[in-house]
C-alpha cells in the first residue's frame, strides 16, 4: 500500500532554514512552502521545526521518530534554556546506552503543525505580516503527519525505524502507521488510540468553550487586539487535567482535605482545587490558546481509517511491527480503545503500564516505557503469523 501523501506538500520548496526566533535555540527548521489541507484548504510558507539527536547513518535506516503530546514539544529531553521555558519530557529515554541509544539511533522529534512551539501555527504570520490568529485553519492529525513526512523528506529521510508516541502524540503514530505503512518498520502507540472517542470528544469540547467563550478571546484575534484569554486556557487545562489523572490517585493525595490556611466552609479551596488552578495558571504563562483550541480539535477529528475502509481495515493490513500499550487507570484513553487496536492488527498483545496516576502514568512511569521502547526498537522484522481479530 504506497503512500502518495508527499503530494499535498510543494517539495521543490523544502529547505532548511532559520528557526523562529523565540523558540528553543536547539530547534531547527525546514520551509516546505504551500500545503495543501486535509479540508482543501493550502496554507501557505509552512515552517517546520525539530530537534535531533545522534547521527544519521548513511543509507539512513537509524531513524526513530518521537511523538509529542498535546502541550508538549519536541524537547524530549534536556533542560529548560533559552526559548525553552519546559524541561525535556520523557527524561532519559535518549542518550548514549538509553532505551533510544544515540550510538546506534538518530532520533527526530517534530514540533507539530498548528502548535506554537516554531512550526506553523496561529501565532505565526501570515503572508501579510500579521499574526493569523482567528484566520489559522483547522488543521487534522492526518494534516499534521504529512507535515511531518515533508520535513523528514527535507532531511533525506524516508523510512523510519521507528515512530513512538503517547497521547496526542500516540494519535500521530497511528496516523503514521496508516497513512505511511511503507515508511514505517515499527510503532510504539501509548495511551492512545486509533480514532477519538465521543468520552474524548466531550473532553475536548469542555476545553475549547472554555477557552472561546473567555471575553479577551476575540475569536482568535486576541493578539491584533492586545488582549490574552488568560482564564479560559487555565481552565481549559484545569478540565484537561482532571481527566490526566485517576480518581483513587485524587482521593489518596487529597481527599476532600482544604487548601492550606483556607476554609472551604468559608468560602475557600479544597486541595484538590488548588492544585487545579496551579495547573492551570501554569500553563496559561507558557502556551497559545487558540493553538490549544486548533490540537484539541485535530484531536477530536482523529480517525486513521476515515476514508480508508475503517480502523480494522487499516490496522489488519499494516505489515510492520506495531506495540500497543496502555495504562491501567487510564480514563481518558481507556484500555478498550488500546484493545480494539491489537484486535484489529491481529498480532501480539497489549501491553499494560502499572499506575496510579491515569493517563500521566505514560509520562510518569519512565522505567516501564524505557523498556517498551528499548523492545520495540530492538525487535526484529518478522512475518509472525497473525491471529484472527484476536489479543494474544
Amino acid at each position: 500500500m504506497a503512500s502518495s501523501h508527499s503530494a499535498h506538500v510543494a517539495p521543490a520548496a523544502t529547505r532548511p532554514v532559520q528557526a523562529p526566533s523565540g523558540f528553543n535555540a536547539q530547534a531547527r527548521a525546514v520551509a516546505l512552502g504551500d500545503v495543501v489541507l486535509e479540508s482543501g484548504r493550502t496554507l501557505p510558507d509552512v515552517v517546520m521545526t525539530y530537534e535531533c539527536w545522534g547521527e544519521l547513518n548513511d543509507d539512513a535506516s537509524n531513524v526513530v521518530l518521537v511523538e509529542h503530546a498535546l502541550t508538549g514539544d519536541s524537547h524530549v529531553v534536556g533542560d529548560t534554556g533559552d526559548g525553552q521555558p519546559t524541561p525535556g519530557w520523557w527524561p532519559g529515554i535518549i542518550g548514549p546506552g538509553a532505551a533510544l541509544d544515540t550510538d546506534e539511533y538518530f532520533v527526530v522529534a517534530i514540533n507539530v503543525l498548528g502548535g506554537c512551539r516554531g512550526s506553523t501555527g496561529p501565532i505565526s504570520l501570515a503572508p501579510d505580516g500579521e499574526p493569523w490568529g482567528g484566520r489559522f485553519p483547522q488543521v487534522t492529525v492526518r494534516d499534521q503527519v504529512r507535515a511531518e513526512a515533508a520535513c523528514l523528506e527535507a532531511l533525506g529521510v524516508r523510512r523510519l525505524h521507528a515512530v513512538i508516541g503517547g497521547s496526542f502524540g500516540g494519535m500521530r503514530t497511528a496516523e503514521w502507521v496508516a497513512g505511511f505503512p511503507d515508511r514505517v518498520e515499527r510503532a510504539l502507540v501509548v495511551a492512545s488510540s486509533g480514532c477519538a472517542t465521543a468520552d474524548q470528544i466531550a473532553w475536548g469540547h469542555t476545553q475549547v468553550v472554555a477557552i472561546t467563550s473567555d471575553p479577551e478571546f476575540r475569536d482568535g484575534d486576541y493578539l491584533r487586539h492586545g488582549t490574552f484569554p488568560t482564564n479560559g486556557l487555565a481552565l481549559a487545562r484545569q478540565i484537561a487535567h482532571a481527566s490526566y489523572r485517576s480518581a483513587s490517585e485524587f482521593e489518596a493525595r487529597f481527599g476532600a482535605e482544604p487548601q492550606p490556611g483556607e476554609d472551604p466552609l468559608e468560602g475557600g479551596r479544597f486541595s484538590v482545587e488548588g492544585y487545579l488552578d496551579h495547573h492551570g495558571a501554569k500553563l496559561a504563562r507558557r502556551f497559545d490558546p487558540l493553538a490549544y483550541v486548533r490540537l484539541t480539535q485535530a484531536m477530536a477529528t482523529h480517525d486513521i481509517g476515515r476514508g480508508r475502509g475503517g480502523l480494522d481495515a487499516v490496522l489488519e493490513a499494516y505489515e510492520g511491527e506495531l506495540l500497543v500499550a496502555a495504562v491501567d487507570s487510564d480514563r481518558l484513553f481507556p484500555v478498550s480503545a488500546s484493545t480494539r487496536m491489537v484486535r484489529a492488527y491481529g498480532r501480539g498483545r497489549l501491553r499494560m503500564i502499572h499506575s496510579p496516576y491515569g493517563h500521566d502514568g505514560f509520562l510518569i512511569e519512565a522505567d516501564q516505557i524505557a523498556s517498551l521502547v528499548h523492545e520495540l526498537v530492538q525487535r526484529p522484522l518478522r512475518g509472525t503469523p497473525r491471529l484472527v481479530r484476536g489479543v494474544a
